[in-house]
């Protein structure tokens, strides 16, 4: 006996327009746009870039656009031999691996009169007759081998104080497609931390007390232990059930930025400094807030706060601060933020050396050296390979080697 299956079901076809199952016709669109990010790259000391070169150039910190990572090329001599040195170079490079990655640019020579004359080359706001660029591989690049001529750029205003100034805006075609939604409600940001915050400020049925250096904070223990593991043992798994606590290894402030955190989920706004505390580069600034708390996050086993604090710390690493920071990394177990250290560190290894703070990290932090020669020798390897910077011997012009003894570079 046959069963006709057909009629117990509606058509999903009407004159070619695909059908949902109540009979309405569906629909979708593909939308093509572009992932834009811009980087700022500033290029001090011109003149002594100058003669490292045909085809060797200095390159911009990596950064993130549309999930791959990008880098600007900067050649002082030029990128081919052909042109002797009469232009400087710049291209747009691809970082990260990636296949067929298409892309608009645009390169801005900065002028540093004021008057906003910039020289720009963009393939934004205009058609482009073959389309955007296509990068085909990590290394792939996109600019211009003569960029600007030499010899007007040092006389121009584009040069000044020895220095340049380039942006970078990078737009990834990304492709998607849509369909619509019949009904939509907006969902507003999470008010938690806001909510706790209250409770924090307003006491209200506060269960226990923190003396700290004789000031009071009053908190919730349920807040406190669902947070972190130390207060909850302290609280929960222990006999004690004391609703005074004495804390004697740290100091209100850094206690009251502890407790924005557990209760807020963010770190404070404002950054006080202790006139007590000294740096670990035994300078005469002042330890910062987010220094103290990521010793706190350790002790108390914050881990999202450790991490904040290191985000933190990483926004603001620098030739001079490099390797303080480095040794703070070590003695808190922050292991992101000692291997963004390192490799700083390796990349700028010629200024670091000349810094006071690696004078306190070769006395005090003897261990730290032979990292950062495993760093610096994995460095010098991506220079060989075709890495993005010149290599750690062209960088040391004075020819000293990581202990300030007298080398002779490699050839």
């Amino acid at each position: 006996m046959k069963r006709a299956f057909g009629s117990r079901y509606p058509s999903t076809m009407q004159d070619g327009i695909p059908e949902n199952g109540d009979g309405s016709p569906s629909s979708s669109r593909s939308v093509t746009n572009t992932v834009n990010g811009s980087h700022n790259f500033v290029i001090q000391g011109y003149s002594l870039a100058k003669g490292m070169g045909v085809g060797r150039h200095i390159a911009s910190e990596t950064f993130t656009v549309g999930g791959y990572q990008w880098a600007i090329y900067f050649y002082p001599d030029g990128k081919n031999a052909e042109d002797n040195s009469l232009y400087v170079s710049v291209f747009i490079a691809l970082a990260s691996e990636g296949t067929d990655v298409r892309a608009l640019f645009e390169l801005t020579l900065v002028d540093q009169s004021g008057k906003g004359k910039n020289k720009v080359h963009s393939h934004f706001d205009r058609a482009l007759e073959s389309g955007p660029y296509t990068l085909k591989y990590r290394g792939s690049m996109w600019g211009y081998k003569r960029f600007f001529r030499r010899a007007v750029l040092e006389t121009s205003d584009y040069l000044k104080d020895d220095c340049l100034k380039l942006n970078c805006t990078v737009g990834v075609v990304v492709s998607a497609t849509e369909s619509p939604m019949l009904h939509s409600i907006s969902v507003p940001e999470s008010d938690l931390g806001l909510h706790f915050g209250a409770l924090l400020e307003n006491q209200e049925a506060s269960d226990v007390t923190f003396d700290v250096a004789g000031e009071k904070f009053h908190a919730h223990k349920l807040v406190l232990a669902a947070r972190s593991p130390v207060f909850k043992a302290k609280f929960f798994d222990s006999s004690e059930q004391s609703n005074e606590v004495v804390i004697t290894d740290m100091e209100p402030t850094v206690f009251k930025a502890m407790l924005h955190y557990i209760y807020r989920d963010t770190l404070p706004d404002e950054e006080p400094s202790s006139p007590n505390s000294s740096s670990s580069s035994s300078s005469s600034t002042t330890e910062t807030l987010t220094e103290r708390l990521l010793a706190v996050a350790q002790l108390y086993g914050l881990r999202r706060l450790r991490l904040l604090c290191e985000s933190k710390l990483c926004r603001s690493i620098s030739v001079n601060t490099v390797a303080s920071t480095l040794a703070l990394a070590e003695s808190h177990h922050a292991t992101d933020l000692k291997a963004t250290c390192l490799k700083f560190a390796a990349e700028n290894l010629a200024g670091v050396m000349r810094s006071k703070g690696f004078e306190y990290l070769k006395e005090k932090c003897p261990l730290l050296q032979s990292e950062l020669l495993k760093t610096v020798a994995h460095f010098e390897d991506d220079c060989s390979s075709g890495g993005k910077t010149r290599s750690v011997w062209a960088q040391l012009s004075d020819g000293t080697d990581i202990n300030g003894r007298r080398v002779r570079p490699r050839t």
